[in-house]
């Protein structure tokens, strides 16, 4: 098992173009697992739950750049907001609001993504292109200090067929483009496509994609 991680891992990072960050996706996996990962050189995973965030992160090296890729409650961030290294799923001021004050808390700024709904599944979250517009003309955005806009995140449908799925993750790289001219245009900081999981990404590198976010092609199924 050990050997195959190692083995899975080398052999995505060497299929994907070096823009391309590969966030390793270690939610239900033990500690022992993502240790194997770190081993073989890896540094940046995701995980969708607090509780099992603050579990791990104390237990693992200190250099691990943790990802928040779960659907994210506001109560929860202060829990993270200490060593968190990117919130991906980011989809109301509220949220934008508590990171920023968290961050304050703790006398840093933390970089989030704000999540679209690209999919056409009523299970997905994510904000309509309107709802982002919103957010980032109010004042109460503006005022905040401590929060960084470090890109887009999207989840695209559970299916198979391809067409879909380009056209999903194309939306998305329109979006980023739309937003990096109208609001970012002198941000650097603001960079990141993150879209594409272990069935799809490959399409998503395709479509703009430079961070996806792989687990079971890596660790093995989850149990």
């Amino acid at each position: 098992m050990t050997e195959s991680i190692s083995l899975n891992l080398n052999k995505i990072k060497s299929s994907l173009p070096k823009n391309v960050t590969l966030v390793a996706v270690s939610k239900t996996k033990p500690i022992a697992d993502i240790q194997v990962a770190y081993d073989a050189g890896h540094r940046v995973f995701g995980e969708n739950k607090v509780q099992e965030l603050q579990e791990k992160a104390p237990n693992l090296p200190n250099d691990i750049e943790w990802h928040m890729i779960g659907h994210m409650q506001s109560n929860k961030v202060k829990y993270i907001a200490p060593y968190i290294s990117l919130i991906h799923g980011v989809e109301s001021l509220k949220l934008i609001k508590e990171i920023n004050k968290q961050a304050m808390k703790n006398n840093r700024v933390i970089s989030v993504l704000l999540q679209f709904y690209i999919a056409q599944e009523t299970t997905k979250f994510g904000l309509h292109y309107e709802e982002a517009i919103e957010i980032l003309e109010s004042e109460d955005f503006k005022s905040l200090e401590n929060i960084k806009i470090s890109g887009v995140m999207g989840m695209a449908s559970f299916v198979s067929n391809n067409e879909q799925l380009k056209q999903e993750f194309a939306s998305l790289k329109t979006i980023f483009n739309r937003l990096k001219t109208t609001y970012f245009n002198h941000s650097s900081d603001f960079n990141i496509i993150s879209m594409g999981m272990s069935g799809d990404y490959p399409i998503a590198v395709q479509e703009g994609s430079n961070m996806v976010r792989i687990g079971s092609s890596i660790f093995g199924a989850r149990n």
